[in-house]
Order: structure tokens, then sequence, then C-alpha cells
């Protein structure tokens, strides 16, 4: 897992390799272990390093291959490299490292080894004697890339930040990913904060020269699940089978890992199964509050017991997280409301001295855990019904929507649809503000909604699927794409911590998206995955009232937090493209104590202003 960056230039640029010095510097954290350079006519590659497989200095980057034609830099983690290296024996390996490995794939298939290779991925390969250089993203989006092209310069990046650096340009902030952002706490696959940024989109690669860019998709959750229903009998041996096994390869380390436990069934599920697959204790690591509301350390620890892992709680006080929000808020190299917990339990395993760890994020996104699939599915599966009484909905929409709350402005939105699908149903389910509130703060007529597009876009792909499943790609096109996996990696390398997510599988997403709805939908929380378990996961851990993993923010934010946050949203209130007094009384509404004003809502305004001004202003 590392950081990685490059200037590929066909005009003079002398300076190409400070550029890309500067760049690669900003990226330490991400490689704490080593930093490379290769510079030739008009290339120039950097590259920080964190060592977990095959930590000796031979296997650094970047990396040639042996005919001295290709040059390789490379972050994340090949899964099935042992088997692929037996596949491409030929090749003379003289590491025993993943990352030669990936060479030795690209040397034999070009970048259509993209379909062999089972990981968590962004790499940048330079064809010296073609003068063409590819990029490419794992299937999920899992490991980030970033790029920038104009008048003959292509430029990429791990993070925007480390863009940023390169003073190719002068970043000027995208006012309508501010829009989205403030939408759905993300922004749409292909675009950054800054306006000259794009990003790469995961399951493609891009293809540059000095006459053309082209980007490809190689891969999608579409085209790749099989909806051809599986044998009733074996559905839960399938999917033990096949999580059992994602769980397996993600062990694959030279350095010791730990894992994260929250005591819910998802992070139970992982350690279940890790230590089934382990000869020695596994390491559990649990975050825990004083107030008890929020502390889920109890049930942490019956799992940790019931394994026999060697467990860690860390208490996190109001003081405690005071030291920390500023750290937290520096790290991110896009805005996010949330990830702040992954970065405050990252760096407690990181201080033990720990570079990897595995989580398990991402079982609610597949078996149905969040109440927006039960929301869907029953619109869904009653909306002729729903149909029949549209006058009357849509007085009670409009009804709705004089509201100053976000949520009584969604409502209204789901009560004026026509139809129920997918791409109508899952952007408004999945507002934080809602559109009405964003034209009263923001002074700009903002049209830009480009997650909305891909959704309608893909109308028809949709239906090839039953709703649950439905709303399970929505939310791997949407929220977890594009704020869950990048808060996971943003959060974890700013301390130099590799996260690994067995649940983002790609294979097995694509048996789970294909089962019916019979199969997930029940009374019981991810009815389908604790019978696939069973009996490892307790009743008690199962039958528990679901928590999250939050922190007491709404307590904290009218508290501890008070000045850091007023300070923050009256700057916010004076920019340029904002309406002072709606953003001021959306502020006084929420401590006087207004339930119709989430916490959430007031921090996404912190932590933009925070950004903004730390990267932009």
């Amino acid at each position: 897992m590392c950081g990685i960056s490059g200037i590929l230039h066909f005009n003079k640029l002398g300076d190409a390799r400070n550029r890309v010095e500067s760049m690669t510097d900003s990226l330490a954290h991400r490689g704490p272990d080593a930093v490379g350079y290769y510079v030739d006519a008009n290339i120039a590659f950097g590259h920080r390093r964190l060592s977990i497989i095959d930590t000796s200095d031979s296997a650094n980057q970047p990396f040639i291959d042996h005919t001295g034609r290709y040059v390789l830099v490379f972050n994340g983690e090949i899964y099935n490299y042992q088997a692929l290296k037996r596949e491409v024996s030929e090749y003379p390996y003289k590491t025993s490292s993943d990352t030669e490995v990936l060479m030795a794939a690209f040397c034999k298939w070009g970048i259509h080894c993209t379909q062999k290779l089972d990981g968590i991925f962004s790499f940048a390969v330079w064809d010296i004697q073609k003068e063409v250089i590819w990029l490419c993203r794992d299937r999920l989006g899992v490991k980030p890339l970033y790029y920038y092209y104009e008048n003959g310069i292509f430029a990429f990046s791990s993070e925007q930040r480390s863009l940023m650096a390169s003073n190719l340009f002068s970043a000027k902030i995208d006012q309508d990913s501010i829009y989205e952002y403030f939408l759905y706490q993300s922004i749409g696959p292909t675009y950054g904060m800054v306006k000259e940024i794009q990003q790469l989109n995961a399951g493609s690669y891009l293809e540059v020269s000095k006459f053309s860019i082209a980007q490809k998709e190689y891969w999608n959750l579409f085209d790749s699940a099989n909806t051809q229903r599986p044998v009733p009998g074996d559905i839960n041996k399938i999917i033990y089978e096949i999580l059992n096994h994602a769980v397996n390869k993600r062990m694959n380390s030279d350095v010791p890992m730990g894992v994260f436990l929250s005591g819910g069934i998802d992070s139970s599920a992982i350690v279940a199964l890790m230590s089934l697959n382990s000869r020695q204790p596994i390491n559990t690591f649990n975050l825990y509050f004083s107030e008890k509301e929020y502390d889920e350390s109890d049930y942490a620890e019956k799992i940790a017991s019931r394994f026999g892992t060697n467990h860690t709680k860390y208490l996190l006080t109001p003081s405690d997280f005071l030291d920390k929000v500023t750290s937290a808020l520096n790290s991110m190299d896009s805005p996010s409301a949330d990830g702040i917990n992954t970065y405050v339990l990252s760096a407690a395993i990181r201080n033990v001295g720990l570079k990897v760890a595995v989580s398990g994020i991402g079982g609610d996104e597949l078996f149905a855990g969040y109440p927006g699939f039960k929301h869907f599915f029953n619109f869904y599966k009653y909306q002729k019904l729903f149909q029949l009484g549209y006058p009357l909905r849509l007085i009670l929409a409009n009804l709705a929507k004089l509201s100053n709350s976000n949520k009584a402005n969604r409502i209204g939105s789901l009560l004026s649809l026509k139809a129920i699908t997918i791409d109508e149903f899952y952007p408004i389910e999945r507002q934080i503000f809602s559109q009405r509130l964003l034209q009263l703060f923001l002074k700009n007529d903002l049209k830009r909604k480009s997650f909305n597009e891909i959704l309608k876009a893909s109308k028809n792909s949709f239906q090839k699927f039953d709703s649950l499943s439905q709303y399970s790609i929505a939310e791997y096109l949407g929220y977890a794409k594009q704020t869950l996996l990048r808060d996971t990696d943003q959060m974890g390398m700013a301390v130099g911590l590799e996260i690994r997510e067995p649940f983002f599988d790609y294979e097995l997403i694509e048996y789970v998206l294909s089962l019916s709805n019979g199969t997930k939908y029940s009374s019981t929380p991810k009815k389908l995955l604790v019978e696939s378990l069973y009996p490892l996961i307790p009743a008690e851990i199962v039958n528990r009232t679901k928590q999250g993993f939050v922190l007491p923010w709404e307590h904290w934010i009218r508290n501890e937090l008070f000045e850091f946050c007023d300070g923050h949203i009256r700057s916010f209130s004076q920019r340029n493209f904002v309406n002072e007094k709606p953003i001021l009384d959306l502020w006084k509404r929420f401590l006087s104590r207004d339930r119709s004003i989430r916490w959430i809502e007031i921090w996404q305004i912190v932590v933009l202003d925070y950004w903004l001004q730390k990267n932009l202003d």
C-alpha cells in the first residue's frame, strides 16, 4: 500500500523532476518506509512505499521489468499474486513481491491483465518504446487515482492535494462539486472538489499518449453479476465459502495485522472467520465512549472472548477527540462528514506498530442492512397502489416541501414520484440536504448532479435484478464508492495503515447480487449473512439494537466542539457563493435542539469550510 504520482509531458517541462518530488513528498504519510523516482525525457514517476509484501529494498518502486521496457508505480495489494506467479512462471523473478507479479502479468497480457487481478489497486505503467502510459484502478474503487490533463501535460496521483502540489495549475473550487457534496456527502465518480482535477472511475483504465487520451471500462456490476438464479439449497454454503476465501486471502501479509471490532454483526463475522483461518490469536481493536448510548464495547469484548483474540480497547473522551480532530481534518484529501472515527482507531492501531487492519465495512451494502433497503423494497412492491393515490400525494408533497426540514423535504420529494424506480428513489433516500434548502443556501444556479445521471443512464440495466440488489448496486455506485471506501482509504493511509475490506470482495458481491429478494428480506438483521455463518455469530450480537460505528457528534457539537464549529459555520456563511442568513438560521435551530436538524448537516458545513481554508483559500 503506497502513494503514487507522475508527470507525462510532450512539451518542454524542464522541472518535471522537482514537481514530482513535491507531489511525492506530499504523499509521505501513505508510504513512510521508502521513496523512489524514475525520470526520463518525457516522464517522471514518484513512489512512497508502505512495505507489507516482501519488505526488502529489492521490491521498492518505481519498478522496471527485466527487459527495461516498462516502468511501474503501484499502490495496493494483489491478493492472488501467488497464483498469478505460477501462471506467469516464465518471468525471471528477483523478488517475492506482488509488485513484480503485477509487472510480469502486464508484460504478458498488457493492460488486459486487469481481468486477471484480484485485489485493491491503482497503478501506472510507462511503455518506453511506444511512449504510452496506462493507468488503472481496481473494480470497486478501493484505491484512489486522480489526474490532470491540459496543454500537453498529463499528471496523476493518489491524492488531489498531491496534484495541487505540482503547481502545474492554479487550483479553483468546483462549485458544482460543492452542490453534490451537500446533497450526498460525496461527489460524482469522475470529479474532484478542484475544478482542474478528474478522478479515474473504478473498474476502468486510461491510455495516454502524445496524441490521445482514452478511458475504457473493464468491469462493472451490471455485466459481471450472474443473474441466473443459484440452486436454493446451496446458497448459504456458497456464501460461507466465498466470504471465508475473501477473508483468508486478505490475511496474506509479511507484517502483523489487526482487526476493527465494533461488536456488530459485520465486524464479528470477520473476526470469527479470521480466527478460524489463523494459527495464532488475532489482534482486535475497539473504540469506546463514556457516553453509554454510543458504547458497544461490551459486545466487542464478548466476541473477543468467544474467539480468544488479543483485544485492545481505546476510550475516546471529548478532550482526546479535540486533540485529534484537527489532525483528522488535516488528513482529508476530500472533505467528508464521515471517516474521523476511522482515523482515530487507525491511529491507535498504527501506534502499536501494525501496518495492516481488516474492516467489516460493506456488510450493510451487500446484505440489506440499512433502512433504505426496506423502504425501497416496500415502495417497489406496492408501487401500483402508490401510483393510484398520486393526486393526493402531490398535495401532501407540496406541503412537505414548504418545510425548512431536510427530512420533510425528502419525504415530499418521494411523495412526488410518479413511479418507484431506483434511479429516482435512491438519490432522494440518500440525500443529506434537500435540493430546496440548497437553493436557499447557495447563490449560484448549480445544475450538475452527475450521480443522478449515472443512475438514469443505467435504468434498463437495473431491471435485471430484484429490488434489494438494485439498491445494493446504487449503494456501490454512490455512497460506498464515493464516501465509505474513499474515507476508509484516506483516513487509514493518513497514518500509514492499510485497511482491507472482505465484504467488498468482487466475487462475493457478484454472487450475492444474483440472489432474489426472498433470500435476503427478513425481519431479522442481515438474515442471509447470519444463517450462512451459523453458528459463529452469537444470537445476542444478531438481535441487539443496531448502533453503527459513530461518534457522539450531537452532544459534542453543542458542547466541547461548539467554539470550533461556530467559528467555521460563521466563516462559511461569509463565502461569496453562500447566502449567510439560511446558514446561520440552521445553526441556531440546531443549538435550540430542533429535532429536524441532524448533526451531520452541521458537521458537513464545518468540514467543508475547514477543508477550503486549508487547501484553497
